[in-house]
């Protein structure tokens, strides 16, 4: 059984206001950072998701590291344009 929940068979890992999605042992992960948020009922829930694709090598500097950035209205977004962003990378670099 994995340590982190998963998406899409990828671990997902929240720490405060970013979500790192994918496994780093590969080329490519995805940080979503969680802007701003907005009330549902009694729940906080993300407005404002900025979606980056980063190469995994920490050994980069974090400005060289970013591929791909884009700005989404809520998690569910973010989420869908990340996965398709880290698939395509992953099979282009297989």
């Amino acid at each position: 059984m994995s340590e982190f929940l998963t998406y899409k068979g990828k671990p997902l890992v929240r720490k405060g206001n970013e979500i790192y999605y994918g496994d780093m042992r590969e080329k490519y992960v995805i940080k979503l950072e969680i802007l701003s948020t907005k009330k549902e009922g009694d729940l906080d829930a993300a407005d404002k998701v900025k979606v980056l694709l980063l190469l995994s090598d920490t050994d980069l500097s974090y400005k060289s590291r970013i591929v791909k950035t884009s700005e989404k209205s809520g998690l569910y977004e973010a989420m869908d344009i990340g996965s398709v962003w880290l698939e395509r990378e992953l099979k282009k670099n297989a």
